[in-house]
Formats: C-alpha cells, sequence, structure tokens
C-alpha cells in the first residue's frame, strides 16, 4: 500500500513550499497532503486559506473560475461551500511561533499528525531571515542601542527545532537566506549551531544538501554546499537559499547517494522568457496622472536623456527612440492573457491553467517625474550594456536628492531586470517601491507589478495573493519559489520510498 505523508508547514508565507510540496504529492504513486500551515501575517494567512479551500476539490471550483475571469469579487465560500472552508481554516492557522502557549496549542495538532500517519509526516518551513540577511545585519548596524544577542529573531529558528523535536518527521526541509552561513551570535557561527540543533531532534537526523553530493565518509557536509541557487534549476531568477534536508535516522540507515537529490542542471531561464507574455503597461504618475501627462513626462525625460553629453551615446540612441515613438503604452492594468511563446515548455505547463482566461494581478505604481528619468535611463543603459548602471553612472540631472548617495551604500539603487537573463533576487523590498525591480522594457519605464513579480518567484498563474497590492508585493517577496520547492518535494518524497 502507498504511504500518504502529512506535511506540516511552519512560517508558511503566502505558500511557496506549501504549493511546491502539495502539487508534488498529487501524484497518486507518491501521495503527500498538508495537514497544518502556520503563519502570523494576516494577508498571508487569507491567501493560505483561499489555496487550501481550492485544494481541498479534486479540481478548483468553477465559481472561483467565473470571478476571477470576469473581474468580480471572489463569493462568500462558507456560505457557498462551508465543510471545505471549514477545512481550510483549520489547515491554517494564524499564530506567532514563539509566544507563549502557541508551541502547547500546535503540540496536540503535532501529536494527532504523527498518529493518524503513523510518523509519515514531513515538516517544511523557513524562519524569518531578517535577522540573518545581509540586508538586515546592515540596517541593524545603524541601529542605536542595538544588541545582537537581544534580537530574538536570531532564535526564532529553535521554534522550528522544537516542533521537529515533538513531531519526529520522517523528513524536514528547512530554508533561510544566505545571510545565515556568515551571521554571527556571541562571536560563533550561528549556521553551525543550527546544523547541531536540528542534527540533535528527535531521534537524530541525517543532514543531507539538496545541490551538492553527500560526503561519502558519512561525515556532514560543509556549511556551503547546503547553498542552493535557484536559477539551476529552472526558476528565472538568480535566487540563492539556504536549504537543509533532513532525513530520519532510522529511515536513512544504509542510506547511499551517488548523485545530488536535485538532479541534472537546467537551462538558466530569462527575464524575457518568463515575462515576455505579458501585456505592455505604462507606469503612472504619483500626481496629476493621466495618459497624456504621463507620456509627455515620459517623452522630456527622454529628451534630456538623448541630449545629455554626459550620458553613452548607445543610451542617448534608445533614449531617442522613446521620445519619437509614435505609440507609447497607455493602460496601467490589463487582464488579456498571451500565449507564452518563448517559454520554455516545463514551465509553460507549470504556470499555465486553460480554464483561467484572464491575466490576474496586472497593475502598474505611480512614481514621480524623476523617477522616471532614473528608470528610462536603467532601463536604456541595461540594453545597451547588459548589466544595469551604478548610481555613480547616472547623469547628475538624474542623481536622487539623497543625503546619503555618495556613501556607495545604494550603488544599485535604480535596478533594471536585464531582459535575457535570470531577475536578481525578489524580495519583500519589492513592496516598499520599485527601484531595484525595473522592468527591461524602457517604453513601459516602470517597476514590475505582482504578477510579473510571482511569475519570476513561480508562482502559477491561478494563484491569488489577498490583500492589498503593497502586501501583495510583500508576500511574493517572502516566498520559496514553488516550482524550486515542487523539485524538492519530489526528491524528498522518491527518498522515502
Amino acid at each position: 500500500m502507498t504511504k500518504e505523508f502529512a506535511i506540516i508547514d511552519l512560517f508558511a508565507g503566502p505558500g511557496g513550499l506549501g504549493e511546491g510540496f502539495s502539487r508534488a504529492g498529487r501524484d497518486s504513486d507518491k501521495p503527500m497532503k498538508i495537514r497544518l500551515s502556520v503563519e502570523m501575517d494576516d494577508y498571508a494567512v487569507e491567501t493560505l486559506r483561499l489555496r487550501a479551500f481550492l485544494r481541498s476539490f479534486p479540481s478548483f471550483p468553477i465559481e472561483y473560475y467565473n470571478a476571477l475571469n470576469s473581474g468580480d469579487a471572489l463569493p462568500n465560500w462558507a456560505e457557498l461551500y462551508p465543510t471545505n472552508w471549514k477545512h481550510a481554516q483549520n489547515e491554517v492557522r494564524q499564530r506567532v511561533l514563539g509566544e507563549e502557549g502557541v508551541f502547547e496549542e500546535l503540540a496536540i495538532e503535532l501529536d494527532r499528525a504523527r498518529e493518524a500517519y503513523n510518523g509519515n509526516t514531513i515538516l517544511i518551513g523557513g524562519p524569518p531571515c531578517q535577522a540573518y540577511s545581509l540586508a538586515g545585519r546592515s540596517r541593524n548596524s545603524g541601529k542605536a542601542n542595538y544588541v545582537l544577542e537581544d534580537d530574538h529573531r536570531h532564535y526564532l529558528y529553535r521554534e522550528y527545532v522544537r516542533i521537529l523535536h515533538r513531531l519526529r518527521p520522517a523528513a524536514f526541509v528547512m530554508e533561510n537566506v544566505k545571510g545565515m552561513l556568515s551571521s554571527k551570535v556571541d562571536g560563533g557561527g550561528i549556521f553551525s549551531r543550527v546544523l547541531d540543533d536540528l542534527e540533535a531532534a528527535g531521534d537524530g537526523y541525517l543532514l543531507l544538501p539538496l545541490s551538492k553530493t553527500t560526503p561519502k565518509d558519512g561525515t556532514r557536509a560543509p556549511a556551503k554546499d547546503f547553498l542552493v541557487r535557484a536559477e539551476d534549476h529552472g526558476v528565472p531568477q538568480a535566487r540563492h537559499r539556504v536549504i537543509v534536508f533532513g532525513i530520519r535516522k532510522d529511515i536513512a540507515a544504509g542510506l547511499h547517494l551517488e548523485e545530488p537529490l536535485l538532479g541534472q542542471l537546467q537551462t538558466p531561464v530569462s527575464v524575457e522568457q518568463a515575462i515576455g507574455d505579458i501585456p505592455s503597461l505604462r507606469s503612472g504618475l504619483s500626481k496629476g496622472d493621466t495618459v497624456e501627462a504621463w507620456q509627455n513626462a515620459l517623452r522630456e525625460q527622454a529628451s534630456a536623456i538623448a541630449s545629455s553629453e554626459a550620458v553613452p551615446a548607445q543610451v542617448r540612441e534608445t533614449a531617442r527612440a522613446v521620445e519619437k515613438a509614435n505609440e507609447l503604452p497607455f493602460q496601467r492594468i490589463c487582464r488579456s492573457k498571451q500565449q507564452p511563446n518563448g517559454m520554455p515548455h516545463h514551465l509553460r505547463g507549470w504556470f499555465s491553467d486553460d480554464r483561467l482566461k484572464a491575466l490576474l494581478q496586472h497593475e502598474t505604481r505611480g512614481h514621480i517625474p524623476g523617477d522616471l528619468g532614473r528608470y528610462l535611463f536603467s532601463s536604456t543603459f541595461s540594453r545597451a550594456f547588459g548589466k544595469t548602471p551604478k548610481l555613480a553612472e547616472f547623469p547628475e540631472f538624474l542623481q536622487p536628492l539623497h543625503r546619503n548617495r555618495s556613501t556607495g551604500k545604494f550603488a544599485d539603487r535604480f535596478r533594471t531586470q536585464v531582459g535575457n537573463r535570470p531577475s536578481t533576487t525578489i524580495t519583500s523590498h519589492i513592496s516598499k517601491d520599485g527601484h531595484y525591480f525595473i522592468h527591461p522594457d524602457p517604453m513601459q519605464c516602470r517597476s514590475l507589478t505582482v504578477r510579473e513579480a510571482a511569475r519570476l518567484q513561480t508562482f502559477p498563474d491561478n494563484y491569488v495573493f489577498c490583500g492589498p497590492r503593497t502586501k501583495q508585493y510583500h508576500q511574493v517577496g517572502n516566498a520559496v519559489p514553488p516550482y524550486l520547492a515542487w523539485q524538492i518535494a519530489k526528491a524528498v518524497r522518491k527518498l522515502l520510498d
């Protein structure tokens, strides 16, 4: 009889890891399904509950597609399908891991899952990364009276370990930022402590890297081998993350692995391949936005760039083409779906849903005229030279009026996602402004939309992010790419068999 595994998802965000694991678990010969997701953010919880509700059906209900295709609000699921909605509410819990009483409450569910599935459970999740990320450490260093050892976020991984110890799953997957490898607390490296704690939890775990060969002498893999490069596995994004896979020692007995678990590397997928089929839009103006006002503002900025001797000739030429263009984009929102002709087949099947007739959450932000000029310069420079310009390469009239611009800390302040290679890492900062996520097409002169960012993160096109647009961006940036999670899930499930 085929074993079915229950998945417990901690620090779940909008469900990137869970989406990949549950999608892999739909294979009839290797079933897995999410039993419990735990997340603290209001809007991420809404997103998780919606997805849990949809997964409770053999195929998503027709009312979901009717609403998405027409642009109407989603129905009241509690009234329409009360049993399925109650299932989603039970599956997704809004809790703050680490707060008093939360572990004790969840321990009841963990025990039930372990007993119901005879120990066939898988724990997944990624503790919050702000204390480990390079950007977070830089921000913290500038805070008055900041004491590294007093930052509880350094130790949230212990809540993951605590649950690992209680659940004693067959396997676990823990994800975190690359900065964890170099983060130090109390004079020592945090990552070695994390590995020690994971290894010793429950009945003991064998820790395996996903993208590197496991040492044949039985020793633990070097810390750097736990780094996974998403772009090497078909994700159109250079996202480098620490991912630790552990398998319970009684299951791992006699295990011999000759190849990396994630298998053969894939050809990198570019930004243009991933989002090239998404319709063109214009950005907006922060004040007084109309089509004419925006187009006039863009032409003025293009004219200034095209006539400046401080700008490279190739950039001036493209800027002049924008200035003289007969047609510029006029829409700020578009729901028209197009065929993804340039997309690799493996991603085309991953993103597509034949029942979905509309493009979701593709709407632009507004910018001040000065930022239009900076976005235009960055995107034209990137098109000409195949790389995004540093702030020092911007002409003086496009330099932002920041007091600390000369410190060098903001050298990549305006970063275009170059079209012919994978994007840089999509982070939660995309919710604050689009300066690091400029669209490669100079004619559009804008930052990425939620749907474009979701594509680069490999969320399926039918994945709806709940809440206002800022919160949608935040969820996308905080997620694990589902397509990568799907590959990890398949590797984990195969090993467990």
